[in-house]
């Protein structure tokens, strides 16, 4: 069967890809409908984002379609950048512009409260207007500098639980998809979606 991953972001396409190797799943994305326009993502959460792009990708295709909000929440500044993660520095989703301000933001936070978290909601949509919706969660800290070139996004600044030495982009992505936010969410979802493929082989 094939799904629509409602994402134009090839890294996050690429891992959820990785992680539905056998269930079943063609995976698509955005660069196959280049027509298709998502909606603002203007909801006060992450499940409501991820709820917009997900029912406007089955509405439009007709195929089951799976989309996700993520972003990072850092206790300091009391869960921002939040929903507004990858527009934090401006509309440009610029994430080296993310990465300094972040740090100005966070340059006179102490060790001991510079914990944090990325979050990750999934839904799953359906052409009669079915949805499943799932959240993960990866604890850590902010670095006081970026690290890494394996990942995208925040992952350079972002150590690994609360003694991590190494921050997500330092993972490979086998690695990374064993403890990250999106595979979290994408484990709790992987029931709904093998039971979509039984229901309709």
């Amino acid at each position: 069967m094939q799904l629509l991953v409602a994402s134009g972001n090839a890294h996050k396409v690429a891992e959820i890809a990785e992680l539905l190797q056998g269930s079943g799943w063609q995976v698509l994305s955005l660069r196959d409908f280049p027509d298709l326009q998502l909606p603002p993502e203007d909801a006060p959460d992450f499940v409501g984002n991820a709820a917009l792009k997900a029912q406007a990708g089955a509405t439009a295709t007709g195929l089951w379609t799976l989309a996700d909000d993520s972003g990072l929440a850092v206790d300091y500044l009391q869960g921002a950048p939040g929903v507004h993660s990858a527009r934090y520095a401006g509309e440009q989703k610029d994430d080296e512009a993310n990465n300094r301000k972040l740090l100005a933001a966070m340059q006179d936070c102490p060790a001991a409260e510079r914990t944090a978290r990325f979050i990750c909601a999934l839904v799953l949509a359906g052409p009669a207007g079915q949805q499943f919706a799932t959240e993960g969660r990866c604890e850590g800290r902010i670095a006081y500098s970026g690290r890494g070139e394996l990942g995208f996004g925040y992952d350079p600044l972002f150590l690994l639980g609360s003694e991590g030495e190494r921050t997500m982009a330092e993972l490979e992505m086998a690695e990374k998809n064993l403890i990250s936010h999106r595979a979290a969410a994408l484990q709790q979802m992987l029931p709904i979606l093998r039971q979509v493929v039984k229901e309709n082989s």
